[in-house]
């Protein structure tokens, strides 16, 4: 049984009369689960290390602002200063869109200021001034931008002063797989240093597997009462044990958190074609004509971009793995996934707040699911007995 994800409001587009599809429906039963083998350990890896940091760099895609967040960050790295640094700031808005990108970054760095750090369990509950609370502070950077990394070396730089190490300041650099961490860790290398990259970065989640050799990004600058300078640790991504919104596990498929394939790439391209007519089916006019069937719009885009088969055929899932990455490289509109208003973020805050971001381990998650299934079926038999 299908299941409705998004109703939006919509309206004939354009002279033609297109109307895009006011709901995404898809199987409940896609995958939810990314959380590998390596992710737990290296959970525990940054565990054993905490003692000997001080800063968290907590990456987060800017188009999955609120999606990409991973309490289970927030719980193995309680009690350390953070900067929440949203990563490819220039793929959620177009660049004529300026006063909206930075109507996005007040509402999130407001956001994260009342809601204080990243808490110790059993502390006191307030904003960021309870004890057992680190410092948090709201970073966007485009690491092609040297201004924008420039603005996080200032920011780390004031708290590499503060923390006054005389064998200078260590930081982690985290986040969910492919949020830009490897990336932004040479670009900081890049700008602060003036030297070549030092970690491997790829499309594909999963090119860190375990945590990387503390690599100098700051240099030492007595002058200014920065002993020794700043050091980050790369880490490997982490994704939760199991995503419970399906449309949450689309978005994260989509900006590329999961390996490609796990969700099927038609799927995947089909909720992308939903998004692209519900902002402006012209952002494909030059592969195809409005549509709302995606073999339809896959076909078109086999035929245009030579993705054929013997007897040329249309390979759908060659079409619907460029599509997707011709979005993800912003060639095909740059616009966010999550809504970012007040009243969203005060919905998520008070989702978390009532436990409900908790990640659930995937043996939960099937029991929970069953238990569902069962009380829907008893309604339906209560139904059909009453009738």
């Amino acid at each position: 049984m299908a299941a409705p994800l998004k109703t939006a409001i919509s309206s004939a587009s354009g002279s033609s009369g297109f109307v895009p599809r006011a709901v995404f429906e898809v199987s409940p039963s896609i995958t939810r689960s990314y959380f590998l083998g390596h992710h737990a350990g290296a959970l525990a890896s940054m565990r054993k290390v905490l003692s000997n940091i001080s800063l968290i760099l907590e990456c987060r895609d800017s188009r999955v602002p609120l999606t990409s967040t991973n309490p289970l960050l927030e719980t193995a790295l309680a009690g350390r200063d953070r900067i929440i640094v949203y990563t490819k700031a220039d793929l959620c808005a177009s660049a004529s869109a300026t006063r909206w990108l930075e109507k996005q970054k007040q509402l999130l760095a407001s956001f994260h200021s009342s809601r204080g750090g990243i808490s110790l369990p059993n502390s006191a509950e307030g904003g960021g001034a309870a004890e057992g609370y680190g410092r948090t502070e709201v970073v966007f950077t485009d690491e092609r931008n040297p201004r924008s990394i420039q603005k996080l070396i200032t920011a780390i730089k004031e708290r590499a002063v503060a923390a006054d190490s005389l064998t200078g300041l260590r930081a982690l650099v985290v986040g969910m797989p492919n949020a830009g961490k490897s990336t932004l860790l040479n670009a900081l290398r890049r700008v602060g240093m003036q030297l070549p990259k030092a970690a491997r970065t790829g499309a594909q989640p999963g090119i860190t597997r375990k945590l990387g050799t503390p690599v100098r990004v700051i240099p030492e600058d007595s002058a200014a009462g920065l002993d020794a300078g700043v050091f980050v640790v790369d880490t490997p991504g982490v994704f939760v044990p199991y995503v419970g919104d399906v449309e949450a596990m689309l978005k994260l498929s989509l900006v590329g958190c999961v390996k490609d394939g796990l969700v099927p790439a038609e799927t995947v391209a089909d909720y992308l074609l939903f998004l692209l007519n519900q902002r402006d089916p012209g952002m494909y006019a030059e592969l195809c004509a409005p549509t709302n069937d995606v073999r339809e719009f896959l076909d078109a885009v086999a035929v245009r971009t030579g993705k054929l088969m013997k007897g040329g055929v249309p390979s759908q899932e060659q079409a619907a793995d460029w599509v997707v990455q011709q979005w993800r490289k912003g060639n095909l509109g740059r616009f966010g996934l999550d809504e970012v208003s007040e009243e969203s973020l005060r919905a998520w805050a008070a989702k978390a707040l009532a436990g409900a971001e908790q990640p659930l381990s995937l043996s939960q998650a099937k029991k929970r699911e069953k238990e569902a299934r069962k009380a829907r079926q008893a309604a339906k038999r209560q139904m059909a007995e009453a009738a």
